[in-house]
């Protein structure tokens, strides 16, 4: 069920050089959530997030631009914590306000999902946190990250990543994804269609959203079933036999399945089709292609068999999922 009581709160950093365009961006898509959500349970007010812009000293701070961005005040504890984009020297930040990567790691441990979006991943890998864990961030950065961050697992074929409740956002749009992933985990489905159908609908991506989600699977020691993970990822869409991929990987099918059930929490074939489903998903709300296109590309010869299993996953049929995107004057 969506979380109601308490309220989610949510804390933006704002930097010297931050990217007003992305901190805005984070706090109109949780205050749209908000608002969509409160209608949706008949209220009159948004009650179900505390959105705050904060700032390490509680002062405004120069945007990019040269913009004032005024704050609501200094870090404090948080649900959700938003890194935005920023331009600058990240060793001057970082020394300015050393008790930012404090703050993260301590909200961190106390169960905050923490989201950086572009330049606003360092701050994250700056507290260690993502240490032998994978991530993202902008192309333009990848050899400076790499450098700085030796110990993270940086994947440059990826607009979004997750793993221990730290995301990832390559860019602008990935972290459009990112958030309306986050308002489905605290508002449900129907508001983060809504809010996708609003803001999304025209948007054009170069990869799939529907990845995300599946970072906290990886988080076990199992290297063989991690390849394997990663392997299904590449060739989701493709013909083949699970017990082909065990033996590829050298593993008896008896044994595949134990190990991947207990590194994973999932069986392979499930674990399959949410990666399929969930790259329907992102297919349907973003192109026009048809029911029967959809379900060949994402791995169904059969769109009968793909509509059923949609729905068991969705709790709605392909069109009906559609619709929502479609009709944007809907509830």
């Amino acid at each position: 069920m969506p979380a109601t009581t308490p309220q989610t709160r949510i804390c933006i950093l704002a930097t010297e050089g931050v990217f007003a365009a992305t901190l805005m961006q984070a706090r109109d898509f949780f205050h749209m959530a908000g608002m969509r959500y409160s209608k949706q349970q008949g209220l009159d007010t948004a009650t179900n997030f505390l959105i705050r812009v904060v700032s390490p000293d509680g002062q405004s701070v120069t945007s990019f631009s040269q913009a004032n961005i005024q704050v609501d005040g200094p870090l404090e504890s948080a649900d959700v914590i938003i890194l935005p984009a920023f331009w600058g020297d990240f060793d001057e930040l970082r020394q300015r306000h050393p008790h930012v990567t404090t703050w993260l790691r301590e909200q961190h441990a106390a169960g905050a999902s923490i989201c950086g979006e572009a330049t606003g991943v360092f701050w994250m890998a700056e507290t260690g946190l993502l240490d032998g864990k994978e991530a993202t961030t902008y192309w333009r950065f990848f050899r400076e990250f790499a450098e700085r961050f030796p110990k993270v697992l940086l994947n440059q074929d990826k607009h979004l990543s997750d793993a221990d409740n730290l995301y990832c956002a390559g860019g602008v749009t990935s972290a459009c994804d990112m958030y309306i992933y986050l308002i489905e985990r605290y508002c449900g489905a129907t508001v983060a269609q809504g809010v996708a159908r609003d803001i999304l609908y025209e948007t054009q991506r170069s990869y799939s959203p529907g990845r995300i989600g599946f970072g906290g699977q990886k988080l076990h020691q199992d290297v063989a079933i991690l390849q394997v993970q990663h392997w299904l990822e590449e060739h989701f869409a493709e013909k083949f036999r699970i017990e082909d991929v065990a033996r590829q990987h050298g593993m008896s099918i008896r044994n595949f399945m134990r190990r991947f059930q207990a590194a994973t929490g999932d069986k392979p074939l499930h674990y399959l089709q949410r990666l399929r489903i969930e790259t329907a998903k992102s297919l349907l709300s973003s192109t026009r292609k048809s029911i029967k296109t959809i379900s060949y590309e994402v791995g169904y010869d059969d769109a009968s068999f793909f509509a059923r299993l949609f729905r068991q996953h969705a709790e709605l049929s392909p069109n009906q999922y559609r619709r929502q995107f479609q009709h944007k004057d809907g509830a």
